[in-house]
């Protein structure tokens, strides 16, 4: 669109990533050979901008603005191969033409929050336009079409184009209207930012013949007319600069979408990169692609699917009045032919190809803080590239190669950098030696790199700075313990002599059992797994030793006048240091910690939860017969102890694993009897902690429990018990349970 004011300039509204509007900028740009093109974008990046000619930059890719001093401070502006910026960006740089960014820069708008600012202009009196016009005119003009949203009224209008012939025209046109009746809107970023674009046009339109300005649509209107330059001068007197800093980095699929919260996002980037790089029989091209993505998962496909699901999209575009069959179309038509109606396999087709997660590239020469580098050398080094599709890892930490790679992870995890959760290993693998990593790469990790390189260059430096900082300030064991875990895994040296320091020193400070026992648990890890990553380790064993000590004698006491929250968590610290304990392996730290069991299962003031606990812990390790527990357990269900404390005591007993009352049948002749014995009220009241206890059961579990209760007792056992309780029994109406008993039981023929 040329303006009218005597300055050759031309204006090009597009939006944001969007296929037809990059196809028809490139045949526009052709057409009119500019001296110039500028492009929306910051300012700030103009220097990083020839490096998007480079052979090894593949977008996804983005430009990152922000705040040396404070990276925190930053902002993204992403493009995809199919963006028409991304392709004004190339065109002009392939043809030597000048290109430069248009915008209010970063360094204007990424300033600390308390730093003086330009007086903002005076709010304009509200009108009686709708509010939905204002904030997405796009939406609005979609509904008066007749279109469901905005998207699909743009993708059929200028997306699905063939012939673009006056589109940009006709785009200038409708947004002039839009904001002609909005009047100007309330938002005095939004005139800043549009009063430099006019500014930089201005001085783009004096040193050259022909300006080419691609601009998002909603701007076309404003700079097609410019107001004397003094005006857009006093808008931009007075604001506050930043010094910041810009780079590429990869950008994904995944991040361009609406649902990531990115402002300018789309719903469906693989199908708009479809778009971009099929200019003919998309739809057949588009079936090919579904038809392997069902393949690749195992569903069964063939090329008549294909064929009939290309008809129907066909015929379904016609019946819709819709130029070219679209996403929508395509979709419907793989749903019914692919999937007969089932909207299940539709997702797994939604995840790997209408959004598609693809990490885009840099090249090497693109300009880095040295932490981000650093990690990018140690990827490269270990054959551990980002991948943004979540993917496992498995490590055999006897490995050297593996070993670097854990010790990457756990680095990078120190510094805020999640890319690898770590997994429990499926036991019997590999032991100690073995590791499972659950990866996903986030473009924003670049960001936290960034954040994280105040702390150093290299990744072993900053981590160990990031840990000694952390350590100096927590005030809570649990807390350094993990972090002592988490410093020895990722083998950062001499820092873990400090956090050690830091432990013994709270340790010994610390009078409350129930933190010492929440520490255990991570100093046990270290010092047990520690060895397999060829640290020393030893220095951990006086700290464990001393812990352990003070919270056998503490415990007992401990223990006393816990409520039911209270006797939860302490039943699950009591679980997971007495897991540690047995890993270790120490005799004379297991003799103090199952004297410190039998004299919490021994009080009868103890909650109950937690005295079948250490009853069962007691046992698991041999330190009690059944005849004890038989014992113990026959105590806990007297007519004296309360049917909520007694069911309490059962699920701490058999919390996990109905195993021993499998094995000890005379153990589940004990629960057995306590419930039958139990009134309606009483039974009704024990009932959720009861069925809460067997339900961890696993099947095989509860089908040996129902078989011995059924062979236990015969046919008229508990049938006498409850007559005896109330002779107006309705022997038809109680069979009718009897299916539901047989489920619950897995199945066990129960007698009738």
């Amino acid at each position: 669109m040329p303006r009218g004011d005597g300055l050759s300039v031309h204006l090009f509204g597009v939006r944001h990533h969007g296929p037809g509007s990059a196809r028809s900028l490139v045949r526009a740009l052709d057409a009119l050979e500019p001296d110039i093109v500028l492009v929306e974008g910051p300012p700030d990046a103009d220097a990083i901008v020839p490096l998007a000619a480079h052979a090894e930059m593949r977008p996804p890719v983005a430009i990152l603005v922000y705040a040396p001093d404070a990276p925190q401070r930053a902002t993204f502006y992403p493009f995809a191969s199919f963006s028409p910026e991304w392709q004004a960006l190339r065109w002009a740089l392939a043809r030597g033409v000048p290109v430069r960014f248009m915008d209010l820069p970063q360094a204007n708008q990424l300033v600390p929050p308390d730093e003086p600012r330009a007086e903002d202009a005076p709010a304009a009196s509200a009108d009686e336009t709708p509010s939905r016009l204002r904030d997405d005119p796009l939406e609005a003009i979609a509904e008066a079409a007749g279109f469901s949203d905005g998207e699909r009224w743009w993708d059929q209008m200028v997306e699905r184009r063939r012939d673009d012939a006056g589109v940009f025209a006709a785009v200038a046109e409708l947004m002039t209207g839009v904001r002609a009746q909005l009047g100007e809107r309330d938002d005095p970023q939004e005139r800043r930012r549009e009063a430099s674009m006019r500014q930089i046009v201005r001085a783009a339109a004096k040193q050259d013949e022909t300006v080419a300005v691609v601009c998002g649509a909603w701007h076309v209107p404003a700079l097609a007319t410019l107001p004397p330059a003094r005006a857009d001068a006093e808008l931009l007197k007075g604001l506050p600069k930043a010094k910041v800093a810009a780079t590429w980095i990869p950008w994904t699929f995944g991040r361009l979408t609406a649902a990531s919260g990115y402002g300018a996002g789309i719903d469906s980037p693989g199908w708009y990169e479809h778009l971009w790089e099929t200019p003919e029989r998309v739809v057949a091209a588009w079936m090919t692609k579904a038809s392997r993505c069902f393949r690749d998962a195992d569903l069964d496909v063939s090329p008549a699917h294909a064929i009939e699901a290309t008809r129907l999209a066909d015929a379904l575009a016609a019946l819709r009045a819709a130029p070219l069959p679209g996403l929508r179309e395509s979709l419907d038509a793989i749903r019914t032919v692919y999937c007969f109606g089932d909207a299940r396999p539709m997702a797994l087709l939604a995840e790997r190809l209408v959004v598609g997660e693809r990490l885009g590239e840099v090249p090497d020469d693109v300009p880095q803080v040295p932490l981000v580098a650093d990690v990018a050398r140690e990827q490269k080094r270990l054959r551990l590239p980002p991948d943004p599709s979540a993917r496992e890892l498995d490590l055999d930490l006897r490995k050297p190669g593996d070993l670097d790679r854990s010790r990457l992870l756990h680095r990078l995890n120190l510094l805020g950098v999640a890319w690898g959760a770590l997994r429990d290993a499926q036991s019997g693998k590999l032991g100690t030696f073995h590791e499972v990593w659950a990866l996903r790469w986030h473009p924003e990790f670049a960001v936290t790199l960034i954040e994280a390189s105040a702390y150093g260059n290299a990744l072993a430096d900053a981590a160990a700075a990031f840990v000694r900082e952390r350590a100096g300030h927590a005030q809570e064991l649990a807390e350094l313990t993990a972090l002592l875990d988490a410093t020895f895994a990722a083998a950062l040296g001499d820092v873990a002599s400090f956090v050690l320091a830091r432990v013994r020193d709270l340790a010994a400070r610390t009078h409350d059992v129930g933190l010492m026992l929440d520490a255990l648990p991570a100093l046990v890890r270290t010092r047990r797994y520690g060895d397999v990553r060829g640290t020393d380790v030893e220095r951990v064993g006086d700290t464990i030793d001393e812990l352990v000590r003070r919270a056998c004698v503490g415990l007992p006491a401990a223990v006393l006048a816990l409520d039911d929250a209270a006797a939860e968590a302490m039943d699950a610290r009591i679980a997971a240091v007495d897991a540690a304990l047995r890993v270790l392996d120490d005799e004379a730290q297991r003799a103090a910690w199952h004297d410190a069991l039998t004299r919490v299962a021994a009080n009868d003031r103890v909650h109950g939860l937690v005295a079948g606990r250490a009853m069962r812990l007691l046992f698991d390790a041999g330190a009690l017969t059944a005849d004890d527990v038989r014992t113990r357990l026959s105590r806990a269900l007297s007519f004296g102890t309360p049917p909520a404390a007694a069911a309490a005591w059962i699920d701490g007993l058999l919390r996990g694993s109905g195993l021993l009352i499998v094995h000890h049948p005379e153990l589940l002749d004990v629960v057995d009897d306590w419930l039958v014995t139990l009134d309606a009220e009483a039974f009704v009241a024990v009932l959720p902690l009861a069925r809460r206890a067997f339900a961890a059961f696993a099947p095989p579990e509860r089908r040996a429990i129902g078989e011995r209760v059924a062979a236990g007792r015969g046919a008229h056992g508990h049938a006498a018990v409850v007559a005896a309780a109330d002779g107006d029994i309705d022997l038809d109406r109680a069979r009718l349970m009897v299916p539901v008993l047989q489920a619950i039981l897995g199945g066990v023929e129960v007698p009738t």
